[in-house]
């Protein structure tokens, strides 16, 4: 993870509890990811709309951790590989256990798991 430091800020809290696009836009999401550069938080790329690489490709931040609770793992986008043993980044370290996965709850369309394909 050493190599990586440049990619990571540690001190920079979450943008907030779900998808920054898909709470713009109304969508919903299956995980989130949050960027460990800026704090954004994305959806992951079983999402419809993959926010979170979206993120990572149009800013150059190519690292991100699980944002999903009991999760610390990291993935780099540069190199297509998982890291583990990063840094503690701000809390809070995933959104709220009482939020649905997928979610959020009342935007989740019935017939999700066909719309995934």
């Amino acid at each position: 993870m050493s190599d990586l430091a440049s990619f990571l800020d540690p001190t920079v809290p979450p943008s907030g509890t779900g998808c920054v696009e898909c709470n713009l836009s109304g969508s919903w999401w299956v995980h989130l990811r949050r960027c460990a550069k800026c704090g954004h938080i994305g959806c992951c790329d079983d999402s419809l709309n993959q926010h979170a690489s979206g993120h990572a490709h149009t800013t150059g931040h190519r690292v991100i951790q699980s944002f999903e609770p009991g999760e610390d793992w990291f993935w780099d986008y540069g190199s297509n590989q998982f890291a583990y043993g990063g840094p503690t980044l701000a809390p809070p370290e995933s959104h709220p256990t009482t939020q649905t996965v997928p979610g959020p709850a009342e935007r989740v369309p019935r017939n999700w798991q066909r719309l995934l394909g």
